[in-house]
């Protein structure tokens, strides 16, 4: 073996080639990272291992190997997304479900999977601090679910943090969907099968109404449909058919083509029905009553904030809103803008960067009887050949992969410099903590429309009725995902440039949008930055609305993001005083404070010592 070789390579090697025979996928590959794991269209990610293959790194690549090998294996996307529900519990619990069943057939199957499997359990419940939630409603119910139903499939127990969140859960989940849960082991190896069960199981949970239409609804209904009018017009027809016997029997192609159209018809006609039908058809399957009155979707914190139209509202990428050759010229004029603030900026970020840095460097712990040989202490053994060798050994300090959100205001009171200071910072930020392996998204919100778009215009056209609730169309931008690198989205920032482009804000929305977004995320710790520069204002809201109704729906996402506490929420206020609404928040006088501020903000969170965070936070009350 040469110097370079890495001893790990033989393990690597070897696990790949294990892995794709029991995905049963020759073409897979399998590559080995510090990214989060998964899988990539026919690429695996699995877990980094060192050169000093430890223990837990081997067992923890080979669980995750194993878990992903038996998803790729036992899985169909295309099933999968037949059944998937569109609401986001819905859906959390529909995988949770699928996964826990892939990794049940391959307990069944492949019997050595199961233990391997629950060393990514246990890593997977350690590292989010199951083993250390007592209240259930700080548990995540798919999780919950997911383990369940691995555990009764298999019969296998879960680790001791994956059994805590389960048990948490396991009373109201058998309460609830018990006698659906009776029929797991007839459907485990059916995947179809098994999402019908899944999808029972979430309407039992309470979420039915998450659940979207039946896939298989307009199937059965055609089959219906067709036996009945197959039997009123059998009496009518037989005349017609006896007549014509013998023209059949000559020509059996065209009547088989006659046939074919005629059901054709009748098919366009029942689906026809089923749209006049509408929401009567779905009633009487006891859907919409599980959360009367049911609370518009338009949010879940505050369940009377309401949308009078929702249709033209958009989510949009930048580089939609531009062409790249007006994007690049957008850029530039940024850079040309904050040339005099890029010096005092990259010092800033220097200093996060170093900061981040510090907190994720390796330390070593000497005067070991075994481990690496102690270079450093070789001098006194010269002197003294009767001293031991010493040695180290080195520990990796625990940073656990993290993601921040910068949700910026682009209404139109932020044009000008604090606009183009925004974007610059953000566009630095994203770049230092991309160099610390901190994943950055990068968002802003506004609306389409000056004073109400075409949801005024549809509100005057009704007869303009009493409180219709938020009354423009918004837009929600993302400048920068947080899986896309920085040097492929930096021209996307010049964006906020454009002219036209900054209306007005409606921040309770955004904000619960930028919250959802990062729900979604897998990364341990989830950091949401808010810049701003006002209240939530639209004229075309507020001027038939209650004075407060932006501002109250604001403070209750905001309660609702701060209670949840599985996001942690701070606030840039640009000349407004935003401690009002957030809890962790300061307020600049200057717009070009912001750098300073932001970079503060963030390096607090990461500071170990809970006095210093308490005080760039500005929180009163620091650990004692």
């Amino acid at each position: 073996m040469s110097q370079s070789d890495n001893p790990a390579d033989p393990f690597k090697k070897a696990l790949a080639e294990a892995t794709k025979v029991m995905a049963d996928d020759p073409e897979l590959n399998v590559s080995y990272t510090v990214d989060p794991s998964g899988m990539s269209g026919d690429a695996m990610r699995l877990p980094q291992v060192s050169r000093r293959m430890t223990r837990d790194e081997v067992l923890l690549a080979r669980g995750t190997a194993d878990a992903l090998a038996l998803q790729r294996r036992y899985h169909d996307d295309g099933v999968h997304a037949k059944f998937a529900p569109p609401g986001d519990m819905a859906r959390d619990l529909y995988e949770a479900m699928e996964t826990a069943r892939c990794e049940a057939m391959g307990a069944r199957d492949m019997p050595g999977t199961a233990s391997n499997i629950d060393v990514k359990i246990t890593h997977e419940a350690l590292r989010k601090g199951y083993d250390q939630i007592s209240d259930r409603a700080q548990a995540p119910l798919a999780t919950a679910a997911g383990y369940l139903v691995r555990h009764l499939a298999t019969g296998r127990d879960l680790p001791s943090g994956a059994n805590n969140i389960m048990e948490l859960w396991r009373g109201y989940i058998e309460e609830q969907a018990g006698g659906t849960l009776e029929n797991l082991d007839e459907v485990l190896s059916d995947q179809s099968a098994f999402a019908r069960l899944a999808r029972q199981i979430i309407k039992d949970l309470g979420y039915g109404d998450q659940l979207g239409e039946d896939p298989e609804g307009d199937e059965d209904q055609d089959d219906e449909s067709s036996e009945d009018s197959g039997e009123e017009e059998e009496a009518p027809e037989s005349t017609g058919q006896d007549e014509n016997e013998e023209d059949a029997d000559a020509n059996p192609e065209q009547a088989q083509e006659e046939q074919q159209d005629m059901a054709q018809a009748q098919v366009s006609q029942d689906e026809l029905a089923d749209e006049e039908m509408g929401e009567e058809t779905e009633m009487p399957e006891g859907e919409a009553p599980l959360e009367p009155p049911a609370p518009p979707p338009a949010s879940e914190a505050d369940p009377n904030y309401t949308i009078y139209l929702d249709t033209h509202d958009e989510e949009i990428a930048a580089e939609d809103l531009a062409e790249p050759a007006e994007l690049e010229r957008l850029r530039a004029y940024l850079d040309q803008q904050l040339e005099p603030l890029k010096g005092a900026v990259s010092r800033l970020a220097n200093k996060l960067q170093r900061r981040l840095q510090a907190q994720q460097n390796r330390s070593w712990e000497f005067d070991k009887e075994e481990g690496i040989l102690d270079a450093g202490r070789l001098a006194r053994v010269v002197a003294n050949p009767t001293t031991p060798l010493s040695f180290k050994i080195e520990h990796d300090t625990e940073f656990r992969d993290t993601v921040v959100t910068l949700l910026l205001d682009n209404s139109g009171s932020m044009r000008g410099r604090p606009i183009s200071i925004a974007a610059i910072c953000a566009d630095v930020l994203a770049r230092t903590l991309e160099r610390c392996s901190v994943k950055v998204e990068i968002l802003g919100f506004t609306t389409r429309a000056w004073k109400g778009g075409q949801a005024r215009e549809a509100w005057l056209a009704d007869g303009r009725p009493q409180q219709p609730g938020r009354l423009n169309d918004l837009r929600h931008i993302i400048y920068k995902s947080a899986d896309a690198p920085w040097r492929r989205t930096r021209p996307n920032l010049g964006l906020m440039m454009k002219e036209g482009l900054l209306k007005e804000n409606i921040d309770g929305e955004a904000l619960e949008w930028a919250h959802r977004r990062m729900l979604a995320r897998r990364e341990q710790r989830k950091i949401l930055m808010v810049i701003s520069d006002g209240a939530p204002v639209d004229d075309s809201t507020l001027s038939v609305n209650p004075a407060n109704y932006l501002e109250k729906h604001l403070r209750d996402v905001i309660a609702m993001v701060e209670k949840r506490r599985m996001v942690e929420l701070l606030a840039i206020g640009i000349g407004h005083d935003v401690t009002r609404y957030y809890d962790r928040a300061v307020t600049i006088t200057d717009v070009e404070q912001l750098a300073g501020a932001m970079t503060e903000q963030l390096a607090a969170l990461f500071d170990a010592d809970p006095r210093a965070r308490a005080r760039v936070m500005g929180i009163n009350a620091a650990a004692r």
